[in-house]
C-alpha cells in the first residue's frame, strides 16, 4: 500500500529541507562502498523543487574539531559540493557532532520561523541523518526523511561482520520510520510540494 501522507505544518509555513553533510569529502572513492548512488540527483531534485516554491532550505556541514580530519575547517573535503552548494538566502547550519540539532541554533531557527516539519536528506543515512531525524521528532518536528536521498557505506556490525551500504541503509530507515519519522521516496516527497 502507497503511504499517502500530509505534511504537518503550522500556520502553512512550508517544511524546511534540511540537507545533511553534503561535502566533497562524502562523494570521494576514499569515503568507501556506498548504497544510492542517485542520492545526489536526487537531491538537487529537492532543492531545486523548494527553492522553485521558495520554501526554507538548511545546509548542514560538519566542521571536525579533530586535526586532520577531511571535515577539518578549511581542508578541500570539508566543503559543500559545488553541485549543491547553498545560495545566499538559504542558512547554513555548522555542527560538530552528527545530530544537526546539538549546540547548532537549528531548532532555534526553525522555531522562529514557526517551522514545524522538516524533510532530511544527505549522509549518513546511520549517523548524521539519523541522529538529527531522531532529535527532529522528539522535538516534535513532523520529520519526513527521503529513502533515496539519503545513502550509507558499508560498515562492520558489532559481531564483527561486515554490513553492505544498502543494509547499513535499510536498518537506519527502519529505526525511524514511524518512530521518529515517515520514510518517503522523493518522488513522494515532490508530490507532496506540488
Amino acid at each position: 500500500m502507497s503511504k499517502q501522507p500530509q505534511y504537518s505544518t503550522s500556520k502553512d509555513q512550508p517544511p524546511a529541507l534540511i540537507l545533511i553533510d553534503m561535502q566533497r569529502c562524502m562523494a570521494e572513492p576514499a569515503a568507501g562502498a556506498r548504497n544510492n548512488p542517485q542520492a545526489e540527483h536526487n537531491i538537487a531534485l529537492l532543492l531545486n523543487a523548494w527553492r522553485q516554491a521558495g520554501a526554507p532550505v538548511v545546509h548542514v556541514r560538519h566542521m571536525s574539531r579533530t586535526p586532520g580530519s577531511v571535515f577539518w575547517p578549511g581542508q578541500p573535503g570539508a566543503e559543500f559540493q559545488h553541485a549543491l552548494q547553498p545560495l545566499d538566502s538559504e542558512h547554513v547550519v555548522e555542527k560538530n557532532v552528527p545530530d544537526a540539532f546539538i549546540q547548532s541554533g537549528l531548532e532555534r531557527w526553525l522555531r522562529v520561523r514557526s517551522i514545524s516539519a522538516v524533510v532530511l536528506v544527505g549522509v549518513s543515512t546511520n549517523n548524521s541523518v539519523e541522529a538529527s531525524a531522531r532529535s527532529a521528532g522528539n522535538l516534535g518536528f513532523s520529520t519526513y526523511v527521503a529513502a533515496d536521498a539519503t545513502f550509507a557505506f558499508a560498515k562492520t556490525d558489532y559481531n564483527g561482520l561486515l554490513r553492505s551500504a544498502e543494509d547499513v541503509h535499510a536498518m537506519a530507515l527502519a529505526n525511524l520510520d514511524g518512530e521518529y519519522a515517515t520514510v518517503l521516496s522523493t518522488e513522494q516527497l515532490l508530490r507532496l510540494r506540488g
